[in-house]
């Protein structure tokens, strides 16, 4: 699983315009229960000077991040994103164009309040229950009229429009850590009391007016609209056990690297190995046959990269990938003679584990090649309940033209290939809306840009795979998987969807 949504627990947008009279402002009315948020600045409507402003509060269950983190379904700092979501609603009114939206944290607790009216601002918290553009919360006054916040970097952040309707997707990392108050945290740590969503200081103050920017409440209709804060992590493994192969001339000196992973699971949960724990463990190789079952009495030689320090090393230095994972990462010469290699892990005289790998040889062809895969879903179930949060789906890959014979069809089955680029998304079927787009790290026009390559597939010896949150999905309605694959500089999309329901 490498994305957790988190949908704000309360929100409200508060204001000091002009009610319909022109007369009274309303600063003290409350839209905290209306199912759009609001920001705008209207210059010159009551007199040729005159400015009105409104402003959103929006506050999100940060408890839930921290539980999420101490379990381990959220990684540590310096591992994970947080990205704040706010959705454009549509609406028949003039938006503004090329402007610039602040998101600061807010300082001091607010109230949300009940109120609807977001036209003749009617809905008045008379100092008692809602904030409001005076009042934080009762009779409890902001220091300043119009919200507390901070305004250094860590705790202030910039997001720009042009045509007025994007939908807002900022990275407020730095932020989320403080509000989790992070060991270690050099920024510190603040209270979580959400964030203030304004028009720069430079528009509020301007002449001209910026009229009106909506975004969909936490109460809209549309569940996946609503405003959140979105944990995105690249959970990416890639075990090269099924793709294991020996060093080559013909490409890079990276791509020469293999990683091994060794999962220790015990009685159906992952656990650390005792004697090593989070350290460092040892892997040495063995060479045999296809028809060995255990490795050759001498280890073989290695040549220097990953965790081989030295020419014509037998140990290989991997260490903790986390809880119960382990890794190794080297490169491996021979033939075509050496067709099983063993990779036994171990640390001061003691065995964990023996592992086994067909190696491979890279080679050039004589042709430029332009492969067509068929992808299906193995596993996948017709059904799924959202309270199932780590649904493992595997994915079987092959080549479109694969056509044994008909002397071998009965025994032999279809060859699955290890595509180290992979990536999924999700659609609502009835509508087609994108649910979690591809994210590849990439900024292409044919790739989703994202600094983060949150819907990469893993790989191991079985396959590739990916862990899908049923519980970010809305009940009662079909989804679709689709997958993209990247070859030769390029993102291929694959025709096939698959569907399952949410109950």
């Amino acid at each position: 699983m490498s994305i957790k949504r988190y949908t704000a627990n309360a929100d409200n947008s508060i204001t000091n315009a002009f009610k319909s009279n022109l007369i009274t402002r309303g600063t003290g009315s409350n839209m905290g229960a209306s199912d759009v948020l609001e920001v705008f600045h209207i210059y010159g409507q009551e007199t040729s000077a005159s400015v009105e402003d409104q402003r959103i509060l929006v506050e999100f269950p940060v408890a839930d991040i921290d539980a999420d983190r101490t379990a381990g379904t959220v990684p540590a700092s310096g591992s994970v994103d947080f990205y704040l979501c706010l959705y454009n609603a549509k609406h028949s009114q003039t938006v503004p164009r090329n402007f610039d939206l602040v998101v600061s944290a807010v300082n001091g607790s607010w109230e949300e309040g009940d109120g609807l009216d977001m036209e003749d601002y009617s809905d008045l918290t008379y100092d008692e229950t809602g904030s409001n553009w005076i009042n934080r919360q009762g009779t409890t006054a902001w220091a300043t009229e119009g919200a507390d916040y901070y305004v250094d970097t860590s705790s202030s952040f910039t997001a720009s429009f042009t045509s007025g309707v994007e939908d807002l997707q900022l990275d407020i990392t730095p932020l989320v850590e403080q509000w989790l108050n992070t060991a270690g945290n050099v920024l510190g740590s603040k209270d979580n009391n959400g964030v203030l969503v304004k028009l720069r200081n430079d528009a509020e103050d301007a002449i001209k007016s910026y009229y009106t920017k909506k975004f969909f409440s936490r109460t809209s209709e549309f569940f996946f609209k609503r405003p959140l804060i979105e944990a995105r992590w690249d959970s990416t493994k890639k075990d090269d056990r099924g793709n294991f192969h020996f060093s080559s001339s013909v490409v890079p000196a990276d791509d020469n690297l293999n990683t091994l992973y060794l999962y220790n699971v015990i009685n159906g949960r992952l656990r650390n190995i005792p004697a090593v724990g989070t350290g460092e463990v040892w892997v040495s190789l063995y060479s045999g046959s296809s028809d060995n079952s255990a490795p050759s009495t001498s280890e073989l030689l290695l040549p220097i990269g990953g965790g081989v320090v030295a020419a014509a090393h037998t140990n290989i230095t991997g260490g903790y990938v986390s809880t119960g994972i382990y890794s190794a990462s080297f490169a491996a010469t021979g033939t075509s003679a050496l067709t099983k290699i063993f990779d036994v892990w171990h640390l001061d005289g003691t065995q964990f584990f023996t592992g086994s790998s067909s190696p491979k040889i890279f080679a050039a062809s004589e042709y430029n090649p332009n492969p067509e895969y068929v992808v299906s879903v193995t596993n996948l179930k017709e059904v799924y309940n959202k309270t199932e949060t780590t649904t493992r789906l595997r994915v079987f890959t092959r080549d479109w033209d694969w056509s044994p014979t008909i002397y071998t069809v009965a025994s032999q089955d279809a060859v699955g290939l290890t595509v180290p680029d992979m990536y999924w998304r999700v659609l609502r079927v009835v509508d087609g809306l994108e649910i979690i787009p591809y994210a590849t790290g990439s900024t292409t026009p044919e790739a989703t840009g994202a600094t983060t390559s949150y819907t990469r597939l893993s790989y191991d010896s079985k396959g590739s795979y990916f862990d899908l949150d049923m519980s970010i999905l809305e009940a009662g309605y079909a989804y679709g998987l689709q997958f993209m694959r990247y070859y030769n500089d390029a993102y291929v999309e694959q025709p096939e969807i698959f569907k399952f329901r949410v109950e």
